[in-house]
């Protein structure tokens, strides 16, 4: 009623408006064919990697051309991206949520124009400005988190241990020589905002050391009800705290609870967590969403600890080669990463990975969901 009395018109919305509030509405920005054809898709195949085809019921074709990008991008390269999509596709670009840059046109014959565009232009040192891959049975763009250029709890980097990857990972990236899909993701902290519990391949960044106390400032920075309701396992109290011989009001932390998440260093600055010589890499492996061959699957822990050793992470890429290349090896067509590990047993895997077992590697999650509903299409009778 506030609404109405205040003129506004439920049934034209749009009546006398004068301004637009939020982003343009989504269709706006479709290419026709997409639009014309919107939730009437009859099939797609992938021709090629980077390219694939959607085949409307009316018989109208979309071809997509994806290359890799970045999340981290300077305007000078997306108005490079926005000049290409004016050349070869009237003007429609999209990303997808792994930093992919996806080109699309109407007819086969734009393909290759478009294609060899892409493949030509390279930066001054001689790579690609806009690779063309990332498909089917590929390793497609990592996704990840933001790490020390923006984030504000990072054990690790994001962009620098990504770049460090896919620089190994390249030829996998051009090519359809995994038996399939192989998804890697990366997270700066155990918050995990990238998808590293779920993905074949994971890079999370972990710190090893509970929260450092500025019992000084604490109560002068911080609410201290906020932080110590922000820890997820009530390892943080109130306590009075002597400083120059003036009690004031701080917090204690009890370590052997602390899961080194830094929820209590959102609330309070006086709180840090990181530590150059605590924070470092965990790698994950075996997770997957699809319920293609088998349920889906939540990662595991299978590297307990590596080093920040910036700017090439030498140690994090070197277990990830090993590991893609041994399933690349070893797999069964259309075997995802968890499903190989699973059949040939976890302790071949690692043997042939050549990973170290040890106690910090012992899966006891158990997910009450499992026990509550059913979670995939793989029934059993």
């Amino acid at each position: 009623m506030a609404f109405i009395s205040s003129g506004y018109n439920p049934k034209k919305p749009m009546e006398d408006r004068i301004t637009d509030i939020g982003p343009r509405k989504y269709d706006e920005f479709y290419p026709p064919v997409i639009a014309k054809n919107k939730g009437q898709w009859q099939y797609h195949e992938v021709l090629k990697p980077g390219v694939l085809v959607h085949v409307a019921k009316s018989g109208d074709k979309v071809f997509t051309v994806r290359c890799g990008g970045a999340r981290l991008m300077s305007t000078t390269l997306i108005r490079e991206i926005c000049e290409i999509a004016e050349k070869h596709c009237d003007g429609y670009v999209r990303w997808t949520t792994r930093n992919n840059i996806e080109f699309m046109v109407d007819s086969e014959d734009k393909v290759k124009p478009l294609v060899d565009d892409l493949e030509s232009r390279k930066f001054g040192a001689g790579s690609f400005k806009f690779p063309v891959g990332g498909t089917g049975t590929s390793i497609t763009n990592i996704v990840h988190t933001q790490g020390w250029v923006h984030c504000h709890t990072p054990a690790t980097d994001a962009s620098g241990p990504v770049k460090a990857v896919m620089d190994e990972m390249f030829d996998y990236f051009k090519s359809h020589s995994l038996p399939a899909k192989l998804r890697i993701s990366l997270a700066c902290c155990l918050n995990m905002c990238g998808a590293v519990h779920c993905s074949d391949i994971a890079i999370l960044g972990y710190h090893r050391k509970p929260p450092m106390l500025d019992h000084e400032y604490l109560d002068k920075m911080c609410e201290i009800p906020l932080a110590i309701a922000a820890c997820p396992t009530a390892a943080i109290k109130p306590s009075k705290i002597e400083v120059g011989g003036v009690k004031v009001n701080s917090v204690a932390v009890k370590n052997e609870r602390c899961m080194f998440c830094g929820n209590c260093y959102t609330m309070c600055p006086a709180m840090p967590l990181a530590d150059k010589e605590g924070d470092g890499i965990v790698i994950m492996a075996g997770g997957k969403v699809s319920n293609r061959i088998s349920a889906p699957k939540f990662s595991k822990v299978v590297v307990a600890f590596l080093p920040n050793n910036a700017p090439r992470w030498p140690e994090t890429t070197d277990v990830i080669k090993k590991m893609v290349e041994t399933y690349s090896a070893d797999a069964r067509k259309y075997e995802r990463l968890g499903e190989w590990a699973e059949r040939i047993g976890w302790e071949r895997f690692f043997e042939k990975c050549e990973l170290d077992f040890t106690h910090h590697l012992i899966d006891d999650f158990r997910d009450p969901a499992y026990y509550t509903w059913r979670q995939t299409s793989q029934f059993k009778f």
